[in-house]
């Protein structure tokens, strides 16, 4: 089995504006690199093997302390990214209700296989693409710990999963940024992937950190 610490990236000034990020390369703010700093100092002396990182900018540059703090190279995936939004991304909710009313409805009722116009996924091919990429891992990595540096709705599909929950519906589940989720990935005799939480959004090295209210707003 492979123990993964699924973390979502620090916080960026979109966070702070509740838009959607999407796919689009948003950096981390000066909130989210000091997260950042937290983070490695916390995992240093945590016994990791390998480090993975979305290929995304915000990803990248929250996993590139603890890289340092490791001696470890990160590893990008693209199949870590966030779930695409179509012509949502890069705008606000109040944006959004304005200029795409039709669709923000259609997007709110959280139907697994819709999917917003402008080359969106659906959040059934987000699903697949998420459990398929950290089950190609746990294959990779036998018996080892990874650190993932990703996105908010790769933790909820991994929530959503580990709990048998349907896809169907918002977000149950806390996510701050930079929080440390820890998961064991088994794989069943068919080679699916099963994940087991041994624990959830431990935020417990921002305590102190100016700004740490704002560090959960936006989960997307």
């Amino acid at each position: 089995m492979t123990e993964l610490l699924l973390i979502r990236h620090g916080e960026t000034d979109w966070n702070r504006r509740q838009c959607f990020q999407g796919q689009i390369d948003v950096p981390l703010n000066a909130h989210g690199l000091a997260q950042a700093e937290r983070l490695a100092a916390r995992l240093r002396a945590e016994p990791i093997q390998a480090l993975v990182a979305s290929d995304l900018s915000r990803a990248l540059q929250t996993a590139a302390p603890l890289a340092q703090a490791l001696g470890l190279q990160t590893e990008r995936q693209a199949a870590l990214r966030e779930q695409g939004f179509g012509i949502l991304e890069g705008m606000s909710f109040d944006d959004i209700r304005r200029a795409h009313p039709e669709e923000f409805a259609q997007w709110a009722r959280h139907e697994p296989d819709y999917a917003l116009p402008g080359g969106a996924e659906s959040r059934q091919h987000f699903f697949q693409r998420v459990i398929a990429a950290l089950g190609q891992l746990a294959v990779a990595h036998p018996r080892q710990t990874l650190a993932v540096v990703t996105h908010g709705g790769v933790l909820d599909m991994v929530w959503r999963h580990a709990q048998a929950l349907p896809l169907h519906g918002a977000r149950e589940c806390a996510i701050p940024n930079t929080g440390i989720n820890r998961v064991r990935v088994r794989l069943d005799e068919a080679g699916a992937a099963r994940f087991e939480i041994l624990g959830w959004a431990d935020a417990a090295h921002l305590e102190g950190l100016a700004d740490q209210g704002l560090a959960a707003v936006s989960a997307r």
